[in-house]
């Protein structure tokens, strides 16, 4: 068994004597897992890295886009000083050029979760990627293969009507993946479509008769929930830093290296608004404020999303406020004594 100290001051916010409180993780009943999920720029990173340090673990990224080498900026990788000497997995795990899934993520990151149990340390899931974390604790199903002839058609109609139109074709016959899909995510809505083409159900309905790759794990998942103004500015302060730091030129690196344009993570948040700026779409300014948009609109589907993930605990202030890092520990009490 693993057992983790907690000081009255951790618990309580009081100052005083370091009077020890015994939290005790009895892995002969269970293998806990501690997951951070919710909405964009709510400070998940922050306090996965808090409660890592003070519970021995070790974090493992559910972010589609930050598995990508080279995408750093737009996903708000944390540097290697920012992790504090906890070690994170599942981040640069493959070249831009290559296609990566959600099914992919779920095997890779049961790998990473299960060595680090073996040793002896807390896995810490964080992020805000849905389907990815979907994939990892419910499993995805063994859907129908790629049907060339039907993803044809609907390339065609994405050409001469455009992506959006997938997208309203998707509310049509499958409105819970309408939501989570964005508009303009033509891989996503093509799949959407082809399955419930294929099989006559919507791709939501499927996800009823899956297992998890980890179902042996005790999954305790806290969600990290703030106002929308909140989100708002803190979208707004993260973009400005974006191009502070250099995403415009990260981005023509990328390219300039051989990259291709029409590479999956550059279809992601961030990455899709500065190639067209790139392009004479719009201006710096102008491109600043529909990423911000975006952003918002990213952060009501992670929400209308995650809000529908059973025994979610919810916290209801920034990851680094210190008041997040004491709900969270009052949260694991109440689960591990």
């Amino acid at each position: 068994m693993y057992i983790y100290w907690l000081t009255r001051n951790v618990l309580y916010g009081q100052q005083g004597n370091n009077l020890g409180i015994q939290v005790t993780l009895d892995t002969s009943k269970s293998t806990f897992l501690v997951a951070i999920v919710g909405p964009t720029a709510t400070g998940k990173s922050t306090l996965a890295v808090n409660i890592a340090k003070r519970f021995k673990g070790e974090v493992v990224s559910c972010d589609s886009t930050a598995v990508y080498k080279g995408f750093d900026i737009g996903t708000d990788k944390l540097s290697i000083l920012d992790r504090q000497g906890v070690p994170h997995h599942l981040i640069d795990v493959v070249d831009g050029s290559c296609s990566y899934s959600a099914a992919q993520y779920a095997r890779d990151a049961t790998v990473a979760i299960k060595n680090i149990t073996e040793r002896g340390r807390l896995p810490i899931v964080v992020g805000g990627s849905g389907l990815y974390f979907r994939a990892l604790t419910r499993g995805l199903f063994d859907g129908p293969g790629r049907d060339e002839q039907i993803r044809g058609r609907l390339v065609s109609i994405a050409t001469k009507r455009g992506v959006e139109y997938l997208h309203h074709l998707v509310e049509r016959v499958d409105p819970v993946s309408a939501r989570r899909i964005h508009r303009r995510d033509e891989k996503r809505l093509i799949r959407a479509l082809e399955v419930y083409y294929l099989t006559g159900r919507p791709l939501t309905d499927h996800f009823g008769s899956t297992r998890s790759p980890i179902e042996s794990y005790d999954v305790i998942t806290l969600g990290l929930h703030l106002p929308p103004v909140d989100i708002s500015q803190r979208v707004r302060e993260r973009v400005n830093e974006q191009f502070k730091r250099g995403i415009v030129d990260e981005i023509k690196g990328l390219l300039d290296g051989g990259l291709s344009r029409d590479s999956h993570p550059f279809g992601g948040l961030v990455y899709r608004q500065v190639l067209e700026y790139l392009d004479g779409v719009r201006n710096e300014l102008e491109t600043r404020e529909l990423i911000v948009q975006e952003n918002r609109r990213y952060a009501k589907r992670q929400l209308i999303w995650f809000r529908k993930e059973p025994n979610l605990r919810w916290i209801s202030v920034a990851g680094e406020h210190p008041d997040a890092f004491q709900q969270a520990v009052s949260v694991f009490q109440s689960r591990l004594c």
